[in-house]
């Protein structure tokens, strides 16, 4: 029987037994094969950013039933008991005070103008005055040698270069506005232009950005320093269009430290080209993105989160009991884990024991329920095509260690969260302003990114952090300081 072939009640009646057999059989196989691709495109559609590792931009604009990872806990919403707020304090000595007195009596209306105060009640209020530009004029004199009648004049200061020029607290706000909170440049223009009456051009922009990264090379240099020699570093990496071509940002970060990289490839050279994994000897928090995994010089943990999704994906779309009971028990160990003591590094040996042996049940019921696929009738390159659950169970079982590896060394953490949030604002950049026009405004960015994330992570003013490169000394890292 043909595929697409349809046959009368009246041609099956007068086929022979073998002949029918042959039907079904081609009946059969047809079903099966439906039923894989029907399922096949059930999941594509069952996938978001709730249950999988697509980006919560791609779930549409349609509100979804919010669906928490979490598990309920005994704390309320909202703030905890002992939470420090910020609101404002009144000052003792306020810069300007202005006294409101009452000139008449509202009982009795006698004139009170020249009555004394017997006290004050008083409200503060917070402003910044008018903010204009100071113009600082740099003369170096010149004179005249009384022995040999020679001229000679003094010098200008190695950071006054032009006859008019912006100074660094404009440069450090024109960067700060345009690199960390992704305003464009004509916006960022425009609204220095409101705030300060100068307009500069966008080419300044872009010279004020590249001025910036020249200054804070011994800064970047030393970020990589760092990365390379921590025990546990975040490593991610995110789509973005630069120069109307696809190019990948990396990014390697620990709570202290962040650097970015833009290059055209996202597995292993464009990990190369950042120069940090292949010299890195530490433990590589990560998701299962293969390429990492060809750094076997370094040790590697895996991103429970996205485990978790991923196990929630196989709760709804293959109603499998041992998923369900896998997330349960990887958050148990959080829970057991972040209980723990500050004291101590890793959970006993019982526990890890007794962990280990649940997870590997585990591992055992969902093969179970999950066999290997029958070998193709046709020979075919490459493996055969599994199920979700049965690839992500090899994935579970073959890296047992890096999934399991924040219960046995409590710096491992249990997400990859660290560099996911590093590597966010990538994407909220090109929501805002847009991709890069040009491979080297995206290696400025990323430079830029990289000094004032640290920054940021080192308790520095992102402000000042930038004037003071402006002024030719960055903020600079130590071994201490990691």
């Amino acid at each position: 029987m043909k595929q697409g072939e349809n046959l009368e009640r009246s041609q099956l009646e007068q086929l022979e037994k073998s002949a029918l057999i042959e039907v079904i059989l081609a009946l059969q196989a047809q079903l099966v094969e439906q039923g894989k691709q029907i399922q096949k495109l059930s999941d594509q559609i069952a996938k978001h950013s709730q249950n999988s590792s697509k980006p919560p931009g791609s779930d549409g604009l349609k509100k979804p039933r919010t669906q928490s990872l979490r598990t309920k806990g005994e704390k309320p919403y909202g703030g905890q008991p002992g939470h420090q707020g910020d609101t404002l304090q009144m000052v003792l000595d306020p810069d300007v005070i202005i006294e409101h007195a009452a000139t008449s009596c509202p009982h009795c209306e006698v004139d009170l103008c020249q009555v004394e105060a017997v006290g004050y009640d008083k409200r503060q209020v917070f402003d910044i005055p008018r903010v204009q530009f100071e113009v600082t004029e740099h003369r170096v004199a010149i004179k005249t040698c009384p022995a040999c009648g020679g001229k000679v004049q003094g010098e200008y200061p190695d950071t006054v270069s032009q006859p008019t020029q912006y100074g660094p607290r404009v440069k450090a706000q024109a960067s700060y506005l345009n690199s960390y909170h992704f305003i464009p440049l004509a916006r960022t223009a425009e609204l220095l232009t409101d705030f300060y009456r100068q307009s500069p051009s966008e080419a300044t922009l872009i010279a004020i950005n590249q001025q910036a990264v020249k200054q804070m090379q011994p800064t970047l240099t030393s970020i990589k320093e760092q990365l390379i020699a921590t025990d546990v570093a975040h490593f991610d990496e995110s789509g973005l269009r630069v120069a109307s071509k696809l190019q990948w940002l990396h990014v390697a970060s620990t709570p202290e430290f962040t650097f970015y990289h833009v290059d055209a490839k996202r597995g292993q050279s464009g990990m190369r080209s950042a120069g940090i994994l292949p010299q890195f000897q530490g433990t590589a928090v990560h998701d299962h993105w293969a390429a990492y995994l060809a750094f076997d010089h370094c040790q590697h943990a895996f991103c429970n989160a996205h485990h978790l999704r991923e196990l929630q994906f196989i709760v709804e779309q293959y109603q499998q009991s041992w998923a369900a009971d896998m997330a349960q028990l990887l958050r148990a160990i959080k829970h057991e884990v972040d209980a723990a003591p500050l004291s101590v590094s890793a959970l006993p040996a019982v526990r890890l024991t007794y962990y280990n042996a649940e997870y590997d049940k585990l591992i055992a019921q969902g093969l179970v329920a999950n066999p290997p696929a029958d070998p193709p009738t046709v020979n075919k390159r490459g493996r055969p095509k599994q199920s979700p659950p049965k690839n992500l169970l090899d994935r579970l079982q073959t890296h047992k260690a890096g999934v399991l590896a924040f219960m046995a060394d409590f710096r491992i953490p249990f997400d990859n969260n660290q560099a996911e949030r590093d590597v966010r604002m990538i994407k909220v950049k090109q929501k805002v302003s847009g991709a890069f026009r040009t491979k080297d405004g995206a290696d400025t960015f990323c430079a830029l990114r990289s000094y004032l994330s640290t920054a940021r992570k080192q308790g520095i003013n992102a402000i000042d952090a930038l004037f003071d490169a402006f002024l030719g000394h960055p903020f600079l890292l130590t071994s201490n300081t990691a």
